[in-house]
């Protein structure tokens, strides 16, 4: 897709994509919260529907200025669990490496839209090794989960290196990378990157992509996803669940057909993050869970997620999906909400 990236009020209302009184808006968040929105992302686009889905999720509007009290400019606590710059470690046998903090786009629901978008903020050599040795230090770690910003924006060979310096540290199994690339900017997604991406022997790769919308999964996207998948990378999909995006079951489904069509699992739903300014995306937890128990007798197994919640502060993410079994009745639910009797043992 040609052309360049779009970082501006102006240079969004020049392209059709706000109107003067939305551009106005718009200059006061972006002093606040960075805005970058691709030529593949333009492109989705439909400048017609003020309620664009697409559109939604990318350009900034007013609302963001508005936070509520139990907003957090670090709501799921990653602050909290850093021992070392651009490392987090929450959980026993997992850490988080955060070597770049730029993003091709950044969404407006962002759980950490107060971090992202310093480019100087990208670790350094003697960081990355420094979080490496830790790691090294924990025979108990055995997955690192590579994200940011989006660690695909740091090109085949940083990328490269990175894998192959995990690998070389014996007891970790698993490298996840988090990724909006293959979406977001899937020209980027080229063969040198792809090579970058497949690791040595004794190690796994998966590639988590954030997807929210059927619509963003363009033949572009698509392309970026096969030339993935047909390097033997196993794919995963992280969808957060945003009204005025996704939050229906007929679009949920389409996104959920779609991905496992293009061979990628869909994994997690998240339910938004209290990060500061963005209550207008957050449904209730009601409200999911009910899109959850829709979704149950439409999907077979391998096109749902789990829908979780990351408790805030740092307490971990959990399952808050509708339940089934009823303990005390000793009832069990079926996806039509029919009881039936059940031995609890």
């Amino acid at each position: 897709m040609s052309g360049r990236t779009l970082r501006t009020a102006t240079e969004l209302a020049v392209a059709g994509l706000l109107t003067p009184e939305a551009a106005a808006e718009a200059v006061r968040v972006a002093a606040r919260f960075r805005v970058a929105v691709t030529p593949a992302v333009a492109a989705l686009i439909d400048r017609g529907d003020p309620d664009d889905p697409i559109a939604r999720q990318y350009l900034p509007a007013a609302a963001e200025l508005d936070s509520v009290a139990e907003e957090r400019g670090d709501p799921i606590g990653d602050d909290a669990f850093s021992p070392l710059k651009g490392l987090v470690h929450r959980y026993p046998d997992r850490v988080l490496l955060k070597p770049i903090l730029v993003c091709p786009v950044y969404c407006r629901f962002c759980f950490r839209r107060e971090a992202v978008g310093d480019a100087g903020a990208t670790l350094t050599q003697a960081e990355i090794d420094a979080a490496l040795a830790y790691v090294a230090a924990r025979p108990e770690i055995r997955e690192v989960i590579v994200t940011g910003g989006d660690p695909l924006m740091l090109g085949p060979a940083r990328l490269s290196r990175l894998i192959a310096a995990v690998a070389a540290l014996g007891h970790v199994e698993v490298v996840r990378v988090h990724t909006r690339v293959p979406v977001a900017d899937p020209a980027r997604v080229t063969a040198p990157l792809v090579r970058a991406l497949r690791p040595p022997p004794g190690l796994a790769v998966w590639v988590a992509v954030h997807v929210n919308h059927p619509r963003e999964l363009s033949p572009q996207a698509a392309a970026a996803l096969a030339r993935l998948a047909e390097s033997g990378l196993p794919l995963l999909a992280q969808t957060v669940l945003l009204k005025g995006v996704n939050d229906s079951a007929e679009v949920l489904e389409a996104l959920f057909r779609a991905l496992i069509r293009h061979r990628v699992k869909p994994y997690y739903l998240h339910h938004p993050d209290l990060a500061r300014g963005t209550a207008h995306f957050r449904p209730t937890l009601a409200e999911g869970r009910a899109l959850m128990r829709a979704l149950r007798g439409r999907l077979s197994g391998i096109a749902l997620p789990t829908y979780v919640l990351d408790i805030p502060g740092g307490a971990g993410k959990v399952p808050v999906g509708p339940e089934y079994w009823d303990a005390a009745a000793g009832e069990v639910a079926d996806p039509g909400g029919g009881r039936h009797d059940y031995p609890p043992r």
